[in-house]
């Protein structure tokens, strides 16, 4: 990946959740997490994948949300990244937190199972 990439993705990753935390007034809006931004090679597209520390309907929620909100935050987006290209924004929800925290479960039973007594 190249620098200025790397660059443009800190600062999509930055802007976008700066506009999703202080910006979006919904109350359906979850806690969300902007976990990281893939960006094609062109600048024309961006996948922003997200969290929610919350159940299956919260997440439901939040992205239904986003996915309403996607306009706005790429035309504020666009005022505040100056690129040639104003990306077209696609938010997807990133599970990998629940799955770490389930696979950590898991192990810490093993070990308990495993233990002397």
């Amino acid at each position: 990946m190249r620098v200025r990439q790397q660059k443009v993705i800190a600062a999509l990753k930055r802007e976008i959740s700066n506009i999703v935390h202080n910006e979006l007034k919904d109350r359906r809006l979850g806690f969300v997490t902007i976990m990281s931004v893939e960006l094609s090679d062109d600048f024309k597209f961006a996948k922003v994948y997200f969290s929610v520390l919350a159940g299956e309907k919260e997440q439901k929620a939040t992205q239904k949300v986003l996915k309403h909100a996607t306009p706005y935050i790429r035309f504020i987006l666009g005022q505040r990244v100056q690129l040639r290209y104003n990306p077209e924004i696609l938010f997807k929800l990133d599970r990998s937190v629940e799955y770490s925290i389930k696979i950590q479960k898991e192990i810490d039973e093993i070990k308990e199972q495993n233990e002397p007594r």
